[in-house]
């Protein structure tokens, strides 16, 4: 299994960021999840997140929002997702669930990580679990292995960074700006003083996401963050494509873009 640490330590020693990709499970179908995250990897991902689809989705702006509902109108359910992690993780990417903490609450902590273990997940990235009640799922992350990621905005004051980061064991998520998911014309302005404060408050890799789309961007994003995640974007690719070819093809295309400019 691939996991975090081998790849931000792999990223670093080749003086550039990691690529971190985003796509729910069971979007475009099931199976065709798991062969867009794949392509991804293969087009240069370097970690793949897999969304665990959530009816109500606080942070998600309408992309994902849409690629949701339609996973969900596909009956994905939390089985698939382990399904989906297990066949992304054939690719040698490190991969991650982002969810809610609800769908895990409701499933079993214990078993979650357990069993996302056994799929050869390697964390889980909880935008709405708050550190003061993130206690019992740390212990049970880390007596199955699995690290665990949670956010900060540039909103957030350095006490809070802090006391988020303590809680982080693969990397630190830094929203690039206030609001929802989605791609955008810009990157946050924000995002590189939020890293900046974060290095303060933590040796761990801090990644950016939030409005990357282009390799422009993740070349900017790259200049001074440990990582660049990107979901939105892939999503569009998928949503516009006219067949799952043409999706895969867009997918590819756009990773290779990315990768390229984190490699710039």
């Amino acid at each position: 299994m691939t996991t975090l640490q081998t790849v931000f330590e792999k990223a670093r020693a080749d003086r550039r960021a990691a690529l971190v990709g985003y796509l729910p499970a069971g979007f475009p179908t099931k199976d065709g999840a798991i062969a867009a995250a794949t392509a991804m990897v293969e087009a240069g991902c370097d970690v793949i997140e897999i969304g665990l689809p959530y009816s109500d989705p606080l942070m998600d702006g309408p992309t994902i929002q849409d690629a949701v509902h339609r996973a969900l109108v596909n009956g994905t359910r939390i089985a698939d997702v382990m399904r989906t992690v297990e066949g992304v993780a054939k690719s040698g990417a490190a991969v991650l669930v982002m969810t809610y903490w609800n769908p895990i609450d409701r499933y079993g902590a214990e078993r979650f990580a357990r069993d996302l273990a056994n799929a050869g997940g390697t964390g889980t990235i909880t935008p709405d679990l708050t550190p003061e009640e993130a206690g019992p799922w740390r212990e049970v992350s880390a007596a199955s292995g699995i690290d665990t990621v949670f956010l900060v905005a540039p909103s957030s004051p350095d006490e809070r960074i802090q006391a988020v980061a303590e809680c982080c064991t693969g990397f630190v998520y830094a929203a690039s700006l206030m609001g929802v998911t989605g791609a955008r014309t810009s990157v946050g302005a924000a995002a590189e003083g939020l890293v900046k404060r974060c290095r303060a408050q933590t040796d761990l890799p801090v990644c950016v996401g939030l409005g990357v789309g282009t390799g422009a961007q993740a070349a900017e994003v790259a200049g001074y963050a440990d990582g660049v995640i990107v979901g939105s974007a892939f999503i569009r690719r998928l949503l516009d494509a006219p067949d799952e070819a043409s999706g895969l093809s867009a997918v590819r295309e756009l990773a290779s873009e990315l990768a390229a400019g984190v490699r710039a």
